[in-house]
């Protein structure tokens, strides 16, 4: 997830300190959510194996399904940038989502 381990005295405010039999030992900073979709998008792209930009339609629909079962359209402009990732028009995302939950629906 491309979370960064620091000393506890290093601890901001939404850092998540570790304690061990009760004194702090380590400090977590987790990636804003924005970087976490840019390593979810890099990834997707490892695994096709050519820019996601480059996959025919059905396997754009794939790649929309497992980011929405992922989170990814909760992150703010998430549509926007899954559309520019794949190459095609927020509406083109939204027709993939809408219809992806029409059929979850049937």
């Amino acid at each position: 997830m491309g979370a960064e381990l620091l000393g506890p005295e290093r601890a901001e405010g939404d850092d998540v300190v570790l304690s061990w039999e009760g004194e702090e030992v380590v400090a977590v900073r987790l990636p804003q959510l924005s970087d976490s979709l840019d390593r979810i998008l890099a990834a997707m792209e490892r695994h096709h194996g050519v820019p996601l930009a480059e996959l025919d339609r059905k396997a754009k629909q794939g790649v929309v399904r497992t980011l929405e079962a992922r989170g990814a359209f909760s992150v703010r402009h998430g549509v926007e940038t899954v559309a520019g990732a794949l190459g095609v028009s927020r509406f083109t995302v939204y027709n993939y989502l809408n219809r992806e939950n029409a059929a979850k629906g049937d």
